[in-house]
């Protein structure tokens, strides 16, 4: 049976409602999935798993520190392990996907980009096949104003139903490909 591990924080429960949508599909597919926080996962290898999803906010168009400082110590980890290798060669079976949420209430969609590309590059340096980066639309809790005069327009109540079911959709899909 192929497996997947869920690494996600979430503050406002955006990400998590993500995280979870994709514990689904994939479980529609017939994978075996793990799902953590990051405190929670320090211990875990990921090279145990076929794919590796991580998510998170964007906060000011960077990872939140408890990911940022999660990734870094896994990264330092695998540097002393020796699997981060010069030309960082593709390790077959292995793959991941970035998932970022972003209410974008200055400048949408950009706020998130570095975030998912951050992430991209810790598990492109340890050789796994990245899959894809899927940036989920969500509510700014706490500011009705930045739910709803940011270049995004109103996004209370977000993500929506139907996101989340798109978001399950493409984790089955992908699942099943795996």
């Amino acid at each position: 049976m192929k497996t997947a591990l869920i690494i996600y924080w979430s503050k406002t429960g955006n990400t998590e409602k993500v995280a979870n949508a994709i514990k689904q599909g994939l479980e529609e597919a017939s994978i075996q999935v793990t799902i953590k926080k990051p405190e929670e996962a320090e211990a875990l290898d990921y090279f145990d798993y076929d794919l590796v999803c991580v998510g998170c906010p964007s906060y000011s168009w960077h990872p939140p520190e408890p990911v940022t400082n999660f990734l870094k110590k896994k990264f330092a980890e695998y540097r002393q392990n020796g699997k981060i290798k010069p030309s960082a060669p593709k390790v077959p079976g292995k793959n991941a996907i970035v998932f970022v949420t972003y209410s974008g209430p200055h400048t949408g969609i950009d706020e998130a980009t570095p975030v998912g590309k951050d992430i991209r590059q810790y598990f492109e340096h340890i050789g796994f096949n990245v899959i894809d980066e899927w940036y989920v639309l969500s509510e700014f809790h706490g500011s009705l104003e930045h739910s709803t005069l940011g270049r995004l327009g109103d996004v209370r109540g977000k993500p929506t139903a139907e996101q989340l079911q798109v978001v399950k959709d493409d984790s089955r899909r992908i699942g099943k490909l795996l």
